[in-house]
């Protein structure tokens, strides 16, 4: 239910990426380097989607 609920929340980018933005900074099993990729690409409206899917948290 919780990532139906996350993936709706992706149709709302800004919003998604700013939670995503707050999931990265608090993740201790990513390095730097790939945080920060996350980080740039979650600005393209698909990534989000991509980054959910994937097994990351937007809350």
């Amino acid at each position: 239910m919780k990532k139906l609920l996350e993936l709706i929340v992706c149709f709302f980018h800004p919003l998604a990426v700013i939670l995503m933005w707050i999931d990265l900074a608090t993740r201790s099993d990513l390095s730097g380097g790939k945080k920060l990729i996350w980080g740039v690409f979650g600005l393209i409206p698909f990534v989000p989607f991509l980054y959910v899917l994937t097994g990351g948290d937007l809350w």
